[in-house]
């Protein structure tokens, strides 16, 4: 979240006033604005799911388009309102909210010239996620941080995971396109590997399947073996996050700051007592 420090010196009075609305949710004007534009995510998001639907967009379409420009361009004068009022413009902008804020906005512009991209409007939902420092629920964001830094721990042993998995499933699927003999639905090489990966993830979709009493075989073996290789990544980052929790009195359960002294008594990034 930024601070007031983030203003310019000798900003104007407006300025310093729409600061604290615009990024300070512990003012009532604050909370109010914030509240307010999750209200409009929330109206957004649903008019785009409302659209899809044939018979309401063919019988509210007019209003759709009319409530879509209006809140298009609210979050337009809001986003540029965040850049004018900060000091920092380009920490906002490449903030992950700031991230968060642009992608918003760009598929309603790009639906003037591509109609198709409107329903990308449909990343707004992210704007959701303001709702944990709107309410101050930041100290539930603590497994968050705690699953985020698991996968990225975990992250080369799932790269050597899924490069296992890519070159079993081709060597599976070449071996059923040689036993099924190129009947329906194993036509191909491709198409072969595509049933060993829906087999293989116990995805099992039923569109393709072996009449052959070795490609039956072939298919159990590899339905038996799709438990174990999916149990596989979960266990990697299950330990993973084991580890990180054997360890949490190193770390802020606010704000996720692994940065502490061991002398500290309070969270050198959000200020929170430590236990």
């Amino acid at each position: 979240m930024e601070r007031e420090h983030n203003l310019i010196p000798g900003d104007t009075l407006w300025k310093r006033f729409l600061y604290r609305i615009i990024y300070r949710s512990d003012t009532r004007l604050g909370r109010l604005f914030d509240i307010v534009l999750l209200s409009l995510i929330f109206l957004s998001t649903a008019i785009i799911m409302l659209e899809s639907v044939p018979k309401f967009d063919k019988k509210y379409h007019t209003i759709f388009l009319i409530l879509e420009w209006i809140i298009s361009l609210i979050f337009t004068a809001e986003y540029w309102l965040r850049i004018a009022v900060v000091k920092n413009k380009k920490h906002y902008i490449f903030s992950f909210f700031g991230i968060m804020d642009f992608l918003a906005l760009v598929p309603f512009y790009l639906s003037l010239f591509f109609p198709v991209t409107k329903y990308f409007l449909i990343f707004r939902m992210l704007r959701m996620l303001r709702v944990f420092r709107i309410f101050n629920l930041l100290d539930f964001m603590n497994d968050g941080f705690v699953i985020v830094r698991a996968l990225k721990n975990s992250s080369r042993k799932i790269y050597i995971f899924l490069l296992f998995l890519i070159i079993f499933s081709v060597i599976v699927g070449s071996m059923m396109f040689m036993v099924e003999g190129g009947r329906e639905g194993f036509e191909t090489i491709p198409q072969s590997i595509y049933w060993a990966v829906v087999t293989v993830t116990t995805v099992g979709y039923g569109d393709v399947s072996p009449i052959t009493p070795m490609g039956k075989f072939f298919a159990v073996v590899l339905m038996l073996a799709g438990y174990s290789i999916i149990a596989v990544p979960t266990g990697i980052v299950t330990a993973e996050m084991r580890n990180k929790r054997q360890n949490l009195e190193k770390v802020c359960d606010r704000c996720g700051n692994e940065d502490i002294d061991d002398d500290a008594r309070y969270c050198k990034q959000c200020g929170k007592k430590l236990a």
